[in-house]
Protein backbone atom coordinates (compact mmCIF):
# COMPACT_ATOMS: atom_id res chain seq x y z
CA UNK A 1 0.00 0.00 0.00
CA UNK A 2 1.20 3.46 -1.28
CA UNK A 3 -0.71 5.38 1.37
CA UNK A 4 -0.25 5.57 5.15
CA UNK A 5 -3.51 4.33 6.99
CA UNK A 6 -4.39 7.59 8.09
CA UNK A 7 -4.28 9.05 5.10
CA UNK A 8 -6.48 6.35 3.52
CA UNK A 9 -8.97 7.03 6.44
CA UNK A 10 -9.36 10.61 5.59
CA UNK A 11 -9.86 10.34 1.78
CA UNK A 12 -12.66 7.90 2.42
CA UNK A 13 -13.66 10.71 4.83
CA UNK A 14 -13.34 13.41 2.19
CA UNK A 15 -15.07 10.45 -0.36
CA UNK A 16 -18.13 10.40 1.63
CA UNK A 17 -18.15 14.59 1.65
CA UNK A 18 -18.15 14.82 -1.72
CA UNK A 19 -21.06 12.23 -2.28
CA UNK A 20 -22.84 14.36 0.23
CA UNK A 21 -21.90 17.71 -1.72
CA UNK A 22 -23.66 15.90 -5.13
CA UNK A 23 -26.82 14.79 -3.18
CA UNK A 24 -26.66 18.52 -1.97
CA UNK A 25 -26.68 19.87 -4.87
CA UNK A 26 -29.40 17.44 -6.89
CA UNK A 27 -31.61 18.36 -4.07
CA UNK A 28 -31.16 22.02 -4.72
CA UNK A 29 -31.17 21.36 -8.61
CA UNK A 30 -34.91 20.38 -7.81
CA UNK A 31 -35.68 22.49 -5.33
CA UNK A 32 -35.00 25.30 -8.32
CA UNK A 33 -36.72 23.53 -11.11
CA UNK A 34 -39.66 23.45 -9.06
CA UNK A 35 -39.75 27.06 -8.79
CA UNK A 36 -39.34 26.50 -12.54
CA UNK A 37 -35.89 28.40 -12.78
CA UNK A 38 -34.40 26.14 -15.48
CA UNK A 39 -31.23 27.67 -15.64
CA UNK A 40 -30.32 27.39 -12.27
CA UNK A 41 -31.86 24.14 -11.94
CA UNK A 42 -29.42 22.90 -14.83
CA UNK A 43 -26.39 24.52 -13.50
CA UNK A 44 -26.67 22.83 -9.96
CA UNK A 45 -27.41 19.14 -11.78
CA UNK A 46 -23.96 20.06 -13.24
CA UNK A 47 -22.70 20.44 -9.84
CA UNK A 48 -24.11 17.68 -8.46
CA UNK A 49 -21.84 15.73 -11.75
CA UNK A 50 -19.13 17.22 -10.84
CA UNK A 51 -18.78 16.36 -7.14
CA UNK A 52 -19.74 13.07 -7.98
CA UNK A 53 -16.82 12.80 -10.31
CA UNK A 54 -14.70 14.02 -7.68
CA UNK A 55 -15.53 11.47 -5.35
CA UNK A 56 -15.31 8.91 -7.69
CA UNK A 57 -11.45 10.55 -8.84
CA UNK A 58 -10.39 10.07 -4.48
CA UNK A 59 -11.93 6.46 -5.01
CA UNK A 60 -9.53 5.67 -8.42
CA UNK A 61 -6.47 6.96 -6.73
CA UNK A 62 -7.22 4.90 -3.86
CA UNK A 63 -7.87 2.00 -5.87
CA UNK A 64 -4.44 3.04 -7.76
CA UNK A 65 -2.41 3.11 -4.79
CA UNK A 66 -3.67 -0.15 -3.53
CA UNK A 67 -5.41 1.14 -0.47
CA UNK A 68 -9.02 0.58 0.98
CA UNK A 69 -12.21 2.12 -0.02
CA UNK A 70 -14.90 2.60 2.45
CA UNK A 71 -17.50 4.83 1.18
CA UNK A 72 -19.33 6.30 4.44
CA UNK A 73 -23.05 6.91 4.80
CA UNK A 74 -24.58 9.59 3.29
CA UNK A 75 -27.19 11.92 4.92
CA UNK A 76 -30.25 12.44 3.04
CA UNK A 77 -29.91 16.31 1.78
CA UNK A 78 -32.60 18.66 1.88
CA UNK A 79 -35.37 19.13 -0.02
CA UNK A 80 -36.82 22.60 0.51
CA UNK A 81 -35.15 25.91 1.35
CA UNK A 82 -36.79 28.98 2.47
CA UNK A 83 -35.22 31.25 -0.34
CA UNK A 84 -32.77 30.88 -3.82
CA UNK A 85 -30.66 33.31 -2.13
CA UNK A 86 -30.44 30.96 1.41
CA UNK A 87 -30.02 27.52 -0.90
CA UNK A 88 -26.68 29.41 -2.76
CA UNK A 89 -25.41 30.50 0.39
CA UNK A 90 -25.74 27.33 1.67
CA UNK A 91 -23.61 25.65 -1.11
CA UNK A 92 -21.10 28.69 -0.77
CA UNK A 93 -20.85 27.23 2.53
CA UNK A 94 -20.41 24.10 1.96
CA UNK A 95 -17.76 24.75 -0.84
CA UNK A 96 -16.05 26.74 1.71
CA UNK A 97 -15.90 24.07 4.22
CA UNK A 98 -14.54 21.75 1.89
CA UNK A 99 -11.59 23.88 0.61
CA UNK A 100 -10.71 23.76 4.69
CA UNK A 101 -10.95 20.08 4.59
CA UNK A 102 -8.88 19.71 1.21
CA UNK A 103 -6.34 22.05 2.17
CA UNK A 104 -6.33 19.70 5.75
CA UNK A 105 -5.58 16.69 3.64
CA UNK A 106 -2.90 18.41 1.19
CA UNK A 107 -1.59 19.63 5.16
CA UNK A 108 -1.28 15.95 6.09
CA UNK A 109 -0.08 14.91 2.75
CA UNK A 110 3.03 17.35 3.14
CA UNK A 111 3.93 16.43 6.84
CA UNK A 112 3.89 12.58 6.00
CA UNK A 113 5.76 13.20 2.56
CA UNK A 114 3.72 11.94 0.44
CA UNK A 115 4.57 13.14 -2.99
CA UNK A 116 2.11 10.71 -4.76
CA UNK A 117 -0.68 12.55 -2.59
CA UNK A 118 0.76 15.84 -3.10
CA UNK A 119 0.18 15.95 -6.71
CA UNK A 120 -3.09 14.47 -6.94
CA UNK A 121 -4.66 16.79 -4.16
CA UNK A 122 -2.93 19.95 -6.06
CA UNK A 123 -5.73 19.47 -8.64
CA UNK A 124 -8.30 19.45 -5.75
CA UNK A 125 -7.24 22.58 -4.03
CA UNK A 126 -7.55 24.25 -7.44
CA UNK A 127 -10.47 23.07 -8.24
CA UNK A 128 -11.82 24.66 -5.01
CA UNK A 129 -10.58 28.19 -5.84
CA UNK A 130 -13.19 27.61 -9.34
CA UNK A 131 -16.06 26.34 -6.78
CA UNK A 132 -15.63 28.97 -4.18
CA UNK A 133 -15.65 31.82 -7.01
CA UNK A 134 -18.68 30.15 -9.16
CA UNK A 135 -21.09 29.95 -6.32
CA UNK A 136 -19.42 33.45 -4.77
CA UNK A 137 -20.88 35.14 -8.21
CA UNK A 138 -23.51 33.40 -8.17
CA UNK A 139 -24.55 34.13 -4.63
CA UNK A 140 -23.75 37.95 -5.23
CA UNK A 141 -26.38 37.96 -8.94
CA UNK A 142 -29.18 36.71 -6.62
CA UNK A 143 -28.57 38.95 -3.93
CA UNK A 144 -28.26 41.75 -6.70
CA UNK A 145 -31.27 40.41 -8.25
CA UNK A 146 -33.64 39.80 -5.06
CA UNK A 147 -35.99 36.86 -4.63
CA UNK A 148 -38.95 38.83 -6.46
CA UNK A 149 -36.33 39.13 -9.48
CA UNK A 150 -35.48 35.40 -9.99
CA UNK A 151 -36.02 35.99 -13.96
CA UNK A 152 -32.94 37.77 -14.02
CA UNK A 153 -31.29 35.21 -12.69
CA UNK A 154 -32.15 32.99 -15.48
CA UNK A 155 -31.05 35.50 -17.80
CA UNK A 156 -27.55 35.50 -16.42
CA UNK A 157 -27.31 32.19 -16.42
CA UNK A 158 -28.44 31.72 -19.98
CA UNK A 159 -25.95 34.75 -20.76
CA UNK A 160 -22.64 32.33 -19.46
CA UNK A 161 -23.87 29.99 -21.64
Amino acid sequence: MLISKELNAAINEEIGREFEASHIYVGMAAYADGLALKGLAALLFKQAEEEREHAMRFVKYLLDVGAEVQIPAIPAPPSAYESVEGAIKKALDWEIEITGHINALMAQAIKENDYAAQDMLRWFVTEQVEEVSTMTDLLKVVQQAGERNLIMVEAYLAHMK
